[in-house]
């Protein structure tokens, strides 16, 4: 999401920067790259494509995109439908010069759409090669089992991953919805592993922090900045120093650690950033460093769904 139009949101990288960032991904060895349709209202997925086609080989590459939000005022053009989906899947794949994407996910949950239509509109397109697998992201634990039940019912496709809102000041993911996914081998790709920017330390109760996306990110303001929130943070920072790292990727460390996830959905704006993500995953936290961490953690509301 971080790469595409600055007009779609101001603290948006254009696509010479993003290229950067693409690319130093690819030379490190990661293969999983993530985007959705409405990023940029497409852009992001025309930058991935030219860069992947210029810096790697297809095969080498996991590719994820997902669809939902509206694209445009159309009222056609928005929701899990089965008309929707199809339009959908046919732009997501001109945009990013691919035949097939490897995860196709339904960005949320449609309450306008009958779960069924949208399982078998899916099933169509992973059957028609255009996906090999699809993915879900937010929702709650009742409609994704609900899901799985009726994608074992019917012998459609089932989804193998959940992108879900997760990191150390948002945990609520713990009650129902980590267990389901552990216990149906789903595979855990959380979104806001740092809670856009929160969990990097530098933001405090009298401001929203200094970075252009700090200041403008309407959607953070209504996520996080709770007292207890701020304890976490001040505590990461404690970790951080301890260790001679930096809080991100103290963040990152203990995320890494938790039970069934499997790859944190990472946006960098900065290569500095992209250095400090790539050192977390040799950083391992003892059981006393957790236990600091997660000890002021009070509920929150269900947020980002």
């Amino acid at each position: 999401m971080t790469y595409g139009d600055p007009a779609w949101r101001k603290w948006i990288l254009p696509e010479a920067d993003g290229r950067l960032f693409i690319q130093r991904a690819i030379e490190s060895g990661i293969n999983f790259f993530d985007t959705a349709d409405m990023y940029s209202l497409g852009v992001s997925e025309e930058i991935l494509g030219r860069a992947l086609k210029d810096f790697t080989v297809r095969d080498q590459v996991v590719v994820g995109t997902k669809a939902f939000y509206p694209m445009s005022d159309d009222p056609n053009d928005r929701g899990l439908s089965r008309k929707h989906l199809f339009h959908s899947i046919d732009a997501s794949l001109r945009r990013l010069q691919l035949d097939h994407v490897d995860l196709y996910q339904i960005h949320r949950w449609d309450p306008l759409t009958p779960i069924e239509e949208t399982l078998q509109a899916l099933n169509d397109i992973v059957k028609a090669g255009k996906a090999r697998y699809i993915g879900a992201s937010s929702m709650y634990a009742w409609q994704f089992t609900k899901a799985l039940y009726l994608s074992d019912r019917h012998g459609w496709t089932r989804f193998v991953s959940m992108q879900n809102h997760y990191n150390l000041v948002y945990r609520e993911e713990e009650r129902e919805m980590i267990p389901l996914c552990r216990n149906e081998g789903i595979g855990i790709i959380p979104w806001s592993p740092l809670a856009r920017g929160f969990l990097a330390g530098n933001r405090t109760l009298k401001d929203w922090g200094a970075t252009k996306r700090a200041q403008t990110d309407e959607f953070a303001h209504k996520l996080y900045y709770a007292e207890s929130d701020f304890e976490i943070v001040k505590r990461v920072v404690e970790v951080a120093k301890q260790r001679g790292v930096s809080p991100a990727q103290i963040s990152l460390a203990w995320l890494l650690r938790q039970p069934g996830v499997t790859a944190p959905i990472l946006g960098v704006s900065k290569m500095s950033q992209f250095d400090e993500a790539i050192a977390a995953l040799d950083i391992e936290l003892d059981e006393n460093e957790c236990k600091h961490l997660e000890e002021p953690y009070r509920p929150h509301t269900i947020l980002g769904h």
